[in-house]
């Protein structure tokens, strides 16, 4: 038996709910998790899933459905940590900001069911995945009543936000609740970068159980990369858009737009950047950003919501649609298997998931140490015991 404050010797398991196509479990295994169940209803992810994983075989369970038709006593007992990268719809800026009572997001609840019907079983930590909306969704109340929800499960719940553009070259800040029910003591000053002063309101309400966990400093935001990380197809690949069409992109600039292209095409050095196209006053128009990074990768519903990128320099502009590979770069998947993969389902699961590197810092400076702290106290009060 383990003495406590000893590490683990054998890998934490893992429940991963909304599990997507896997994103999540890729950040977890790197931090010495294993990932033994996860849920998704989309058939499409659960495809490009299995044919990453290829594990179902050897012992993972994947259970594609909605998640209301799960029951706690299917769940697997004895997992240390249960993950939620619940749907973001009803939270999103992008959405109709219904909030947790959104037929989407309104599935966080049924999380929560199931880790109360888990009773004694339930996970020492859970996790709680979503975007930053969730935050000021119906003035804050949305979060509250989350923290609420774990509060009545027995855990203390910290609050932190982390942006992938700490790690790739792309803007996709998320917010993580972390529950615990063996919460680690306060860590003193808290970090401003991962607690602003815009995520104070669940830490200054009485009503409500907290703690704010010591970690190291994030990696500072990156501002380049995205240029050193795209592909490079060649002049004859159908993928880059045809004159036509790049007149028509480089026609629906603005002044200010149409000035940012034409100077980093005067550039002897090439470089790219994305584009999103918007509606200004009811016309589509293109927008290019300033800087080498990526805006936030989206579903790929509707075509709008996809990113361009522009290849600028030596007197040339390029134009075509981003990549599934870059779309896994950008998420730092570089290496995941998308043979067989339709495009549109790739971009739709990579827009729709959490960047990897994201989840294993998080994985390794907190959720790990604080599940072998819990493992270490448990041990501690058996041994105590049976004195």
């Amino acid at each position: 038996m383990p003495t406590p404050d000893a590490p683990l010797t054998v890998k934490p398991q893992v429940l991963e709910f909304f599990a997507g196509m896997g994103l999540a479990r890729l950040g977890l295994e790197a931090a010495g998790f294993d990932v033994v169940w996860a849920n998704d209803y989309e058939s499409d992810k659960r495809a490009l899933y299995q044919g990453h994983f290829q594990d179902e075989a050897a012992g993972h369970t994947f259970v594609l459905g909605d998640i209301g038709l799960v029951a706690g006593a299917d769940l697997p007992r004895g997992a240390a940590l249960a993950w939620a990268s619940s749907p973001c719809t009803d939270l999103s800026l992008a959405g109709g900001r219904a909030g947790l009572a959104g037929r989407e997001s309104g599935a966080f609840w049924q999380f929560t069911r199931l880790l109360d019907e888990l009773g004694a079983d339930r996970p020492g930590v859970v996790v709680l995945e979503n975007v930053v909306g969730l935050a000021t969704s119906h003035g804050g109340a949305d979060l509250t009543a989350a923290v609420r929800a774990f509060n009545a499960l027995g855990y203390s719940v910290d609050v932190l936000t982390l942006d992938a553009r700490r790690f790739v070259p792309q803007s996709r800040p998320r917010l993580f609740l972390v529950g615990a029910l063996n919460p680690p003591a306060d860590g003193g000053a808290p970090s401003a970068e991962l607690r602003p002063d815009w995520l104070r309101r669940p830490f200054d309400d009485p009503t409500l159980v907290t703690h704010q966990a010591a970690l190291p400093e994030p990696p500072a935001l990156r501002s380049t990369g995205l240029t050193g990380l795209t592909e490079d197809l060649p002049d004859e690949d159908p993928r880059w858009w045809d004159a036509v069409r790049t007149q028509a992109f480089l026609d629906s600039l603005s002044p200010v737009q149409a000035a940012r292209v034409q100077a980093l095409q005067r550039a002897a050095a090439v470089s790219r950047r994305t584009a999103y196209r918007r509606t200004r006053k009811g016309v589509a128009v293109w927008e290019v950003r300033a800087d080498d990074i990526s805006g936030c990768l989206r579903t790929a519903r509707g075509g709008s919501s996809k990113q361009a990128v522009v290849e600028l320099g030596d007197g040339r502009v390029r134009v075509r649609w981003m990549t599934p590979r870059e779309y896994a770069r950008l998420m730092g998947a570089a290496d995941y298997d998308l043979s067989g993969a339709r495009t549109n389902q790739a971009l739709y699961g990579f827009g729709d998931a959490v960047a990897a590197p994201v989840v294993a810092w998080l994985a390794t400076h907190y959720l790990r140490p604080l599940v072998e702290r819990s493992a270490s106290r448990m041990t501690a009060e058996v041994v105590g015991a049976s004195r």
